[in-house]
């Protein structure tokens, strides 16, 4: 297996250590935990290992006379609202035997517990074991607890996400402020950057914690020792964990396998998260197609052309679903290359492999070159439906085509254009003028959707229309390069033009959102509303205001940093405008054939030893690491990575360093309303962590 491929198996291995405690048994697990089983085979995996079934962990659950053994699978501490929900199920049930495993090691609960000693053996999970004896009511009956770190999905080969850490993402200006407010005056922090793990609060410092065990563990099973590098603060801190964790220095002594891992703070490049220049299948797709319920990554793909159901308003009633997560190979090499090619190369494959699939089967094709159609791929689709054994064999090329379908004809797919358009013209604009000028462009599109004038002339809800999520997404995009063209010393003429600008535009698209008649999850996280109902103007007001303090901060993310400081080149008078991804200029700076030492990449190490190499280096030459050393790289996007960032790294690695193999890990797989979502909408001081 090639080194990549040891690391995409580690969460399969891990939930082998599940999979074989779960003979017989209920199994209950929470939706993150369920969620990284989705990419690791499913809930097909627990059956066929004897599970007899499969619930939602929630109090709301419980099981018969007949059903004596449960298992819990969650990826929270077993502390106050996990233990409730546990203890709920046990109360309702029968069980006389019960296997509880948490993604948290048992390191993590001692500190959450405020113990601070190292411990022999696992004494919190020993005293739950008595707790879960006690609530089935017998102290003879069967109790196991233990940690498994089921906490990463292997998306593609390329890919392992955390769903657990989804919402893990750098800490903003706000956040800065609110620590600081704690502080004394003489010792609050001047920036982000001089943030340390002791002064967050408890709940994110397990949070990091836990992720920084969860890969010790990754780099444990597969023999690794590391280097680490960082880019932004928050991955210091999480590096710095990693580095510091007593499990960590013993294993970096004896692990065979070099490997270096950068971790990089998504807030170093949010207009590449934002944009629509990407020009990959996939991020159309988990745009438009709905999220699975529960889940932050995967679709739900209208499996309605493979039956000979009619549509009625209830066939989505009558039929699950389908999704992007494959288990057959044939379906994995098609989501692989969706996933890290262009547009349209994406949908030519998908072509290529309906058509493959179909004369497999001997069904009876129509081929045909130019363009694909959703209503082409269709009718190779529908060739399926006639026989169960073509259906089964090959489901998930079908899915992914549906999923295709689907995107290519959907009502919003020219708003992304749309935005991509004005993106464009934004970018250009900001060579020409200072940035009030260009953020005013954005006034007059600040208009409520469809206009209460339903006359054909009035009706102003076209297709390519832009509402509030996209408007949102422009801001982002436009604060995200503000520093590039605005030099630090604004006069004050400038500041107050800019702050009556600001008015403005909060008082628009205040009345933009007032006059939405459905809330997509964007404006529900930003407003704390779900029904258009509950909104009131103030409401909305406070919180677009709250929204655009956090938008001024965005621009000054880089400040810290020597080389790295631009992501946008200004336009010649030759060439346009265009910007540069962060992600292509670290690799650049990593493979570069001159292994020259980037300022900005920052080498974290184990402490101690370090200090000792620098009082040598007087008398011998010390080279520090570089992170192009070692024939296995890790790139940890911390707040997420989108598709067209998969195909980057891809492209860049194939032209620099075709022998260097890298892995890309993160925190999430990103479309671009996400990004609007963690910075406006997401508690990321006090995650919850299910205390």
């Amino acid at each position: 297996i090639s080194e990549v491929g040891l690391f995409t198996r580690f969460p399969l291995l891990m939930w082998e250590k599940v999979l074989s405690k779960v003979k017989k048994s209920v199994v209950f697990m929470d939706e993150k935990c369920a969620e990284a089983l989705h990419w690791s085979g499913g809930a097909a995996t627990l059956l066929e290992a004897g599970a007899r079934n499969l619930k939602q962990f929630s109090s709301f659950e419980a099981c018969g006379v007949n059903e004596p053994k449960a298992v819990f699978v969650v990826s929270t501490l077993l502390k106050g609202r996990t233990v409730d929900i546990i203890k709920d199920i046990i109360s309702l049930s029968h069980f006389q035997y019960c296997v509880v495993f948490t993604t948290v090691a048992h390191s993590v609960h001692l500190l959450a517990n405020k113990v601070t000693t190292e411990m022999e053996g696992s004494p919190v999970f020993e005293q739950f074991e008595e707790k879960l004896c006690e609530w089935m009511g017998n102290m003879n009956y069967t109790a196991e607890v233990m940690h498994v770190p089921v906490v990463f999905a292997p998306v593609s080969q390329q890919l392992i996400v955390t769903p657990p850490f989804a919402h893990l993402f750098p800490l903003l200006s706000p956040d800065l402020d609110i620590i600081n407010e704690k502080r004394p005056e003489k010792r609050r922090f001047a920036s982000l950057n001089d943030i340390d793990m002791h002064c967050l609060p408890a709940e994110l410092q397990i949070e990091i914690k836990s992720l920084a065990s969860a890969l010790n563990s990754m780099f444990e099973a597969t023999g690794t020792r590391e280097e680490s590098f960082v880019l932004g603060p928050m991955s210091r801190i999480i590096a710095g964990e990693l580095a510091n964790l007593p499990q960590a220095k013993n294993r970096r002594k004896t692990a065979p396998n070099k490997a270096s891992i950068i971790f990089v703070d998504r807030t170093m490049d949010l207009t590449g998260a934002v944009g629509h220049h990407g020009d990959n299948l996939v991020e159309k797709v988990l745009t438009v197609l709905k999220l699975l319920p529960g889940h932050v990554t995967d679709v739900q793909v209208d499996m309605l052309e493979l039956t000979s159901l009619h549509k009625t308003p209830h066939s989505k009633n009558i039929l699950a679903p389908g999704c992007l997560a494959q288990t057959q190979s044939s379906a994995r090499s098609l989501w692989d290359a969706m996933l890290t090619t262009k547009h349209k190369e994406g949908v030519i494959e998908v072509r290529r492999q309906l058509v493959e699939a179909a004369s497999k089967e001997n069904l009876p094709i129509k081929m045909s070159m130019g363009r694909v159609t959703p209503e082409q791929l269709c009718s190779y689709i529908q060739l399926f439906r006639s026989s169960r054994g073509a259906l089964e064999s090959h489901c998930g090329v079908l899915q992914l085509g549906l999923a295709t379908a689907q995107t290519l004809r959907h009502p919003s797919l020219p708003r992304w254009d749309s935005c991509l358009a004005f993106e464009r013209l934004l970018l250009q604009a900001l060579g020409d003028a200072d940035f009030p000028a260009v953020l005013r462009q954005l006034l007059p599109l600040m208009k409520p959707r469809g206009g209460k004038d339903t006359s054909v002339s009035g009706l102003r809800l076209r297709e390519d229309e832009l509402g509030p999520d996209e408007l949102i997404l422009l801001l982002v995009y436009l604060y995200s390069l503000a520093d590039e063209i605005q030099p630090a010393d604004h006069d004050t003429e400038e500041e107050e033009e800019l702050e009556k600008l600001e008015r403005d535009l909060i008082g628009a698209l205040t009345l933009v959102i007032s006059r939405e008649t459905e809330l997509s999850s964007l404006l529900q996280k930003l407003t704390g509303c779900i029904n258009p109902e509950e909104l009131t103007a103030e409401r909305v007001h406070s919180a677009v205001e709250k929204m655009f303090k956090t938008l001024r901060g965005l621009s000054s993310t880089r400040n810290h940093l020597k080389q790295l400081r631009s992501i946008y080149t200004a336009s010649d008078g030759v060439h346009q405008a265009t910007y540069r991804p962060f992600l292509r200029q670290i690799l650049e700076e990593v493979f570069h054939p001159d292994r020259r030492e980037c300022p900005d990449i920052e080498h974290m190490s184990g402490g101690l030893t370090d200090l000792l190499k620098t009082g040598f280096s007087m008398f011998m030459k010390v080279s520090r690491p570089h992170p192009g050393d070692n024939p296995l790289l890790f790139l940890f996007m911390v707040g997420g990575v989108t598709p067209s960032e998969l195909r980057l790294i891809k492209e860049i690695v194939a032209t620099h360093r075709p022998g260097t193999q890298v892995l890309v890990l993160s925190t999430r797989l990103l479309r671009p309303t996400d990004i609007p979502e963690l910075l406006f909408g997401t508690q990321r001081l006090v995650p919850d962590i299910g205390v």
